[in-house]
């Protein structure tokens, strides 16, 4: 599960782009400040996420902090850029994640939707504003993973009109969070966090928190040692 080196380029080169159709921060074209979806992967779909029996586990593994586990949802495709859109092979918190992951030696999950989005812009911004409306829990298309091998969980994502894309909120009510440490990272248009340290606590009432980091999704690429430095900084011990 682990990932090494996690440029953009070198999740192109060693074929992950073609998995990754799905993140970067939603910086609105429309409203910067109220940052909607970068364009690609799920249709909205109500259903919780599948419990079966023989999911697949994720294998806990050890660091010197603990046991990490860096949870996200990206998504590729045509993402708001600077002034205007482009298009993404590999999602903005989707090279976010592999910088983590690998400053951390931690473990690796990434959400899949079950549907993808649209992939214009505008539509999947639509899509995602009518998701938050419904309240909606769009399914996730991998097994969900055994969390309880890990003290830590990072949970990523876009910033999507404000918030989480509404998939975060099945990821963390099909996961037993309660008694880790969660930590939140974002890349976005505009919005910083935006509303997800308040919804993750809200939501997760047993756990304990650090402070996020948030990137501008048109940063990513030059912000390694930013994010890396951030990640060896937490109090995981």
């Amino acid at each position: 599960m682990r990932t090494q080196n996690m440029t953009r380029r070198s999740l192109l080169a060693s074929g992950s782009a073609a998995a990754a159709m799905l993140l970067a921060a939603c910086g609105s074209a429309r409203n910067q400040e109220q940052a909607a979806p970068e364009a690609d992967e799920a249709q909205k779909v109500e259903a919780a996420p599948t419990e079966d029996a023989s999911q697949a586990e994720a294998a806990p593994q050890q660091s010197a902090q603990g046991k990490i586990l860096v949870a996200y949802y990206s998504r590729a495709g045509e993402n708001y850029g600077n002034g205007g859109t482009e298009w993404l092979e590999v999602g903005h918190t989707k090279v976010m994640a592999g910088y983590i992951t690998e400053a951390l030696g931690a473990d690796e999950y990434e959400i899949v939707p079950a549907q993808a989005y649209p992939e214009g812009y505008d539509a999947c911004c639509d899509q995602a504003k009518q998701e938050q409306a419904d309240d909606a829990r769009p399914a996730i298309a991998n097994p969900l993973p055994d969390v309880s091998g890990y003290d830590v969980v990072l949970i990523g994502c876009p910033i999507w009109w404000g918030d989480e894309p509404m998939i975060i909120r099945t990821f963390i009510e099909g996961v037993d969070l309660s008694g880790k440490t969660v930590v939140p990272f974002t890349t976005h248009g505009g919005s910083g966090l935006g509303s997800v340290p308040s919804n993750l606590q809200a939501a997760i009432p047993g756990a304990s928190f650090l402070d996020g980091l948030a990137v501008a999704g048109t940063s990513v690429d030059g912000a390694q040692d930013e994010v890396v430095s951030w990640a060896k900084g937490l109090a995981l011990a």
